[in-house]
C-alpha cells in the first residue's frame, strides 16, 4: 500500500502538523447527548442509570443486581483459561513492582526559630475506574488502573464495567479486577456510568477520581465532570513513533508500527528514519504482513489517514520531529538508542532497542499503558501512584518566628489592599 514520505524540509513547512491534526469533527452532537446524560443522573440517581443502561446496553439493572456478586466473580475464574490466570498474575507483580518505586513520604523541616514546614502525603478515600466492554475486553486496562491506586493506598476502589444482554460481565474483566484488588465492581457503562461515579446515585458512590478508557461518549463524560472530580485525562487515539537509523530491523520496524494501526482507523503510526532505504524496505514489509493480518482493513485507512515515514538528513533533525509529534508510545531503534533517548523531551513512554516493542509497555513490563495522547507529552505523563495521592503543605511558626516575619508580610498585604490580612499579624505583633 501506499505511506506517504515526508522530508525534514516539509515537515517545517508544516505537513506533520497537519498529518497529526485530527481535531476536525468538534462532536458537538455527541457533547450535547452526554450533557444530557450526566444532567438527568446527576438529578435522578439510579432512576436514570437504569434507564439508560436498558437502552444503550439492553440489560434490566436494579439495585439489587447492578453489583457484581463473589458468586459471579468465581463463576468467571471458571470460565478463564489458568494459564491466562497465571500470566495475568505475572503482569500484575510487574506493575505492582514499577509503580512501588513510585511511592514518596511525607516529609517535615524545622528551623532553630521554632519553624515548621511539611508536605503530608495522603491517599485518595475512594476512586473509580471505568473499563469498557462492547466488542472486546481489555484486562490489562484492568491491571493497569487498579494497581497504581492499590499502590498508593486509595481506601476504596470501584470499578464500572457495561454488561451484555445477559445481565453478565466479561470473565477475564471480573477476574483481572479481582486479581487487581477492586473493592467493588458494577455493572454499568458509557457516559451514566461515569456521571454515576462523578456524582454518586443511591448504588454507585461518589468518587474522588475517576480513570480508564472508553469510547468517545465516555471520554466527553469525563472531560465534562472534571472539576467536579479529578480524571486521568482524555484520551486521544493510539498512537506510535519509531525513531530507527540504518542498522535497525524494517521487519521489526513494520511489525510495531502495525501493532498501533490495528487499533483504530484514526490511530497514528510514524516512521522517523535518518535512511530512505529503511522506510523503502518498512513498506515493503508491511505489505507483507497486511496479507495475513486479521485487522487488514482497520490498519490499511489507519496507515492511508495518520501514517507517514519522515525522511530526515541527521538524528539530530529526527529528534526534532519526534519532540514535535510527542507520541504516545516511542520505539528508538539506532545504532546507539540510550544516546539517542538523551535527546528525546517529549513521549509518553519510550522503548529502546530492537527487543523492547511497544506490546511490552501494553502487557508486561510495568510501567503504566495509560499515556498522554494527541502531542500532550508535552506536559503530561502517565498515570502513576502521584494521581492517587493528595499533597497537603504543613506550617507552625513559634511567636519568635512570626515576629520576625511581621512587617514584612505585614507590608505585602497593605500592598495588595487587603488590609484584614495584614490585620490577622498586626494583632499579634502588637500583643507581644
Amino acid at each position: 500500500m501506499e505511506i506517504r514520505k515526508i522530508t525534514f524540509d516539509r515537515v517545517k513547512n508544516g505537513e506533520l502538523a497537519k498529518l497529526l491534526d485530527r481535531t476536525a469533527d468538534p462532536y458537538k452532537e455527541q457533547e450535547e447527548a452526554v450533557a444530557a446524560i450526566i444532567s438527568d443522573v446527576k438529578e435522578n440517581g439510579d432512576k436514570a442509570l437504569f434507564e439508560y443502561e436498558k437502552r444503550f446496553d439492553g440489560v434490566d439493572l436494579t439495585k439489587d443486581n447492578i453489583k457484581v456478586t463473589a458468586e459471579e466473580i468465581k463463576e468467571a475464574y471458571a470460565n478463564v483459561d489458568p494459564g491466562l490466570v497465571e500470566v495475568m498474575k505475572r503482569s500484575l507483580h510487574n506493575i505492582r513492582d514499577y509503580h512501588e518505586k513510585q511511592l514518596r513520604q511525607s516529609f517535615f523541616t524545622e528551623r532553630a526559630d521554632g519553624v515548621i514546614l511539611g508536605q503530608r502525603i495522603t491517599p485518595l478515600s475512594i476512586a473509580g475506574v471505568y473499563v469498557p466492554g462492547g466488542k472486546a475486553a481489555y484486562p490489562s486496562s484492568v491491571l493497569m488502573n487498579i494497581a497504581p491506586a492499590k499502590v498508593a493506598g486509595v481506601e476504596r476502589l470501584i470499578m464500572c464495567t457495561p454488561p451484555g444482554k445477559d445481565g453478565k460481565v466479561y470473565s477475564t474483566t471480573l477476574v483481572a479486577a479481582d486479581l487487581a484488588g477492586a473493592d467493588e465492581i458494577y455493572k454499568a457503562g458509557g457516559a451514566q456510568a461515569i456521571a454515576a461515579m462523578a456524582y454518586g446515585t443511591q448504588s454507585i458512590p461518589r468518587t474522588d477520581k475517576i480513570t480508564g478508557p472508553g469510547n468517545i461518549f465516555v471520554a466527553l463524560a469525563k472531560k465534562a465532570v472534571y472539576g467536579q472530580v479529578s480524571i486521568d485525562s482524555v484520551a486521544g487515539p493510539s498512537e506510535i513513533t519509531v525513531l530507527a537509523d540504518e542498522t535497525a530491523d524494517p521487519k521489526y520496524v513494520a511489525a510495531d508500527l502495525l501493532s498501533q494501526a490495528e487499533h483504530d482507523e484514526m490511530a497514528s503510526s510514524i516512521l522517523v528514519t535518518t535512511s530512505e532505504e529503511l522506510a523503502d524496505n518498512v513498506f515493503k514489509e508491511i505489505d507483507e504482513f497486511l496479507k495475513v493480518l486479521e485487522r487488514h482493513e482497520i490498519i490499511e485507512k489507519s496507515l492511508s489517514d495518520h501514517g507517514a515515514a519522515v525522511i530526515t538528513e541527521t538524528i539530530e533533525q529526527a529528534v526534532d520531529v519526534v519532540n514535535e509529534i510527542a507520541p504516545e508510545h516511542l520505539e528508538i531503534m539506532t545504532k546507539d538508542p540510550m544516546q539517542t533517548m538523551t535527546m528525546v523531551r517529549n513521549a509518553g513512554a519510550i522503548f529502546l532497542g530492537a527487543y523492547s516493542s511497544e506490546p511490552l509497555g501494553d502487557y508486561y513490563a510495568g510501567p503504566d499503558h495509560v499515556l498522554p495522547t494527541s502531542g500532550t507529552a508535552r506536559f503530561f505523563s502517565p498515570l502513576s501512584v502521584d494521581d492517587f495521592i493528595k499533597k497537603t503543605s504543613v506550617i507552625s511558626y513559634s511567636k519568635e518566628a512570626l515576629l520576625n516575619a511581621a512587617d514584612d508580610i505585614i507590608a505585602f498585604a497593605n500592598a495588595e489592599g487587603l488590609t484584614a490580612h495584614a490585620n490577622s499579624i498586626k494583632v499579634r505583633k502588637i500583643d507581644n
